[in-house]
């Protein structure tokens, strides 16, 4: 079944970088376009990246010149490098197909970024 496994988050101050993995497995990863998808406290989930099977890539202007999402269809793993983050990319980060995502997801993983 398909399995989606986010790491790299933690509590950073403004302006400064993070990068995030998603181990994917369960499907054939490199026929799929991939996403990154955000939920803040009271908040709906967001896709605020995306990338094609071929690597074309698209962002949320909240995100866009700051957050930079790749792949490597080999290890079946996307990244998101994050820079210059601000109070307001706090939230929980996911991974999963581009919409529409698959039902299942991850657990996630936490950004929050605080002075």
């Amino acid at each position: 079944q398909v399995q989606l496994v986010e790491s790299g988050g933690g509590l950073v101050q403004p302006g400064g970088s993070l990068r995030l993995s998603c181990a994917a497995s369960g499907f054939i990863f490199r026929i799929y376009g991939m996403g990154w998808y955000r939920q803040a406290p009271g908040q709906q989930r967001e896709l605020v990246a995306h990338i094609t099977k071929t690597g074309s890539t698209n962002y949320a202007d909240s995100v866009k010149d700051r957050f930079t999402i790749s792949r490597d269809n080999a290890k079946n793993t996307m990244y998101l490098q994050m820079n210059s983050l601000k109070p307001e990319d706090t939230a929980v980060y996911y991974c999963n197909k581009e919409r529409p995502p698959f039902s299942s997801w991850g657990q996630g993983t936490q950004v929050t970024v605080s002075s």
